[in-house]
């Protein structure tokens, strides 16, 4: 007879809610302290605004898109407010007209249709498959049918598709690919970076992603015309030539009168914090590679739980971490939520009927227009995500692990499971 989940007094459920996890999921790393060192020199000498320098000075943001460029291998960088500014700057520069279809994935977050709305496109959602990227089948037939010309790629938790067959396919379609690397920066398909497959690519240093300013955003493209309307578009004054990671003034003279000022410039104060970051991303990536494959270990084999392939030509920066669980009822699914909640693990669901913090997917995004994506539907009702922040050990994701494993099989195999309102989680 299998226990009943809600059955807490038990000797065997006291004995299993020993353990308890006390860390915090939204608890980043200190900055470190060459990023406060550069902070209090720019804060010291008051020049925050990317423009404002004296003579022989290059600005912080100057410095860190010259950088950032040489990191990724790219021509050209701009450094910008935040990562959804990033995708709406380089969507306007691509040229997207109003109501124009704009493809990008079913599964993504939500800043990411909100910049083709707020550029004046229409997204148009593709399916996904089990392993969470993009389903190229589905992406042709919808390219044939909207007659697209731009996909916006999301990487969605991280997770790359295979970009080789992509890139041949959106070739042959006529697609322009803008890469959302939110959550990619420093990861790689086949030792490309992340970000440089695409005409352009968009990374975020909110502060859950891989470089930590609070909020900010890099683009990098090799294309000098859409480098060039970019930096325009950010709110340039004219001081394009302040921009040494950008094209030579040639490339400006026919496009700077045209293209509108949508601020969104990124101030000296965040981009000093970020300077010292950059050489840190490739430890970060061996650190987070760690974490995610204790997690894994711990969870390998568990009945009812299917952990997220990743093919040998990714290598990926795991900064969340996800599996699902298929055919779950939506009642096993909150039970498992609030079980793991009560033991300090904070777990995120996309299945959800009303969206809850991050977890929003696209029925949610009313001002899309209803669409349907059924095989997205169904992966995204068993799909749980979990924040992987580095102030973790390896120590606390063996933990965490025991706990997601103990509630997945006390729950996942009880004949009967009481109706739970799921944990609001933040």
């Amino acid at each position: 007879m299998m226990e009943h989940p809600d059955i807490a007094g038990t000797e065997g459920g006291a004995r299993r809610a020993r353990e308890r996890f006390a860390g915090s999921f939204t608890q980043q790393e200190p900055l470190p302290e060459a990023s406060v060192a550069a902070a209090l020199a720019v804060m010291g000498h008051g020049r925050l605004h990317r423009y404002n320098t004296i003579p022989g000075e290059t600005a912080e943001a100057a410095l860190l898109e010259e950088e950032f460029a040489a990191f990724t291998g790219a021509r050209y960088c701009l450094a910008v407010a935040s990562g959804g500014y990033a995708l709406g700057c380089a969507l306007r520069a691509c040229g997207v007209a109003a109501a124009e279809p704009v493809l990008t994935n079913a599964f993504t977050l939500a800043p990411v249709p909100g910049a083709i709305a707020a550029a004046g496109g229409r997204a148009v959602f593709v399916e996904i498959t089990g392993d969470l990227t993009l389903d190229f089948q589905d992406l042709e037939a919808k390219a044939r049918e909207t007659g697209a010309r731009l996909l916006l790629l999301s990487h969605m938790r991280g997770h790359v598709c295979d970009m080789g067959r992509l890139m041949d396919l959106c070739r042959a379609l006529g697609l322009t690919v803008i890469e959302d690397c939110a959550h990619t920066m420093g990861a790689d398909w086949d030792g490309v970076p992340s970000g440089r497959h695409g005409a352009i690519g968009c990374y975020s240093t909110q502060t859950y992603k891989h470089m930590n300013s609070g909020e900010g955003g890099l683009i990098v493209t090799d294309d000098a015309g859409l480098a060039a309307r970019m930096v325009l578009l950010s709110g340039s004054y004219m001081l394009y030539g302040a921009h040494p990671a950008a094209p030579g003034p040639e490339v400006f003279e026919g496009l700077r009168l045209d293209i509108p000022n949508v601020s969104g410039r990124m101030d000296n104060l965040r981009a000093a914090v970020l300077r010292p970051q950059i050489p840190l991303l490739p430890g970060r990536r061996l650190r987070w590679r760690a974490l995610h494959d204790r997690l894994e270990a711990g969870l390998r084999h568990v009945p009812g739980l299917r952990l997220v392939a990743r093919p040998g030509a990714e290598g990926f920066v795991p900064s969340s971490f996800q599996f699902l669980l298929p055919e779950w009822e939506p009642v096993r699914v909150t039970a498992f939520l609030a079980a793991c909640a009560a033991r300090g693990v904070e777990l995120k669901w996309f299945g959800a009927e009303a969206p809850v913090a991050f977890t929003s997917r696209y029925q949610h995004w009313r001002y899309a227009g209803g669409q349907s994506c059924p095989r997205t539907d169904r992966i995204l009702a068993g799909l749980v995500d979990m924040r992987l922040p580095l102030s973790f050990s390896e120590a606390d994701a063996d933990l965490i692990a025991r706990i997601i494993r103990d509630e997945a099989l006390r729950i996942g195999q009880a004949e009967h499971v009481a109706p739970v309102q799921a944990p609001r989680v933040q």
